[in-house]
């Protein structure tokens, strides 16, 4: 078996309200900073054993849609990447 860290990427869809990326944004606005947008994102590293990259993906996709997202509001990318 090999290590692996898979990196998964959730963000809400377009359209969901995201009020911290408001917040933010707003702010930014205030320092002088020109946005035309601006998303919030958690990111989450999971180490994983697995034969090869793509079980690994595998095993982080079904780790986002258990739990890590909710895929009625959200998007995710899973990128693996070996340790």
């Amino acid at each position: 078996m090999t290590e692996f860290t898979a990196t998964v990427t959730v963000r809400l869809k377009r359209g969901v309200l995201d009020p911290e990326a408001e917040t933010t944004k707003r702010a930014l606005e205030r320092l002088g900073f020109e946005l035309s947008a601006l998303r919030a994102a958690d990111r989450f590293e999971v180490d994983i054993e697995a034969d090869d990259a793509d079980e690994a993906a595998a095993r982080a996709d079904e780790m986002a849609e258990r739990l890590l997202a909710n895929p009625t509001i959200h998007d995710y990318e899973v990128a693996v990447a070996e340790r």
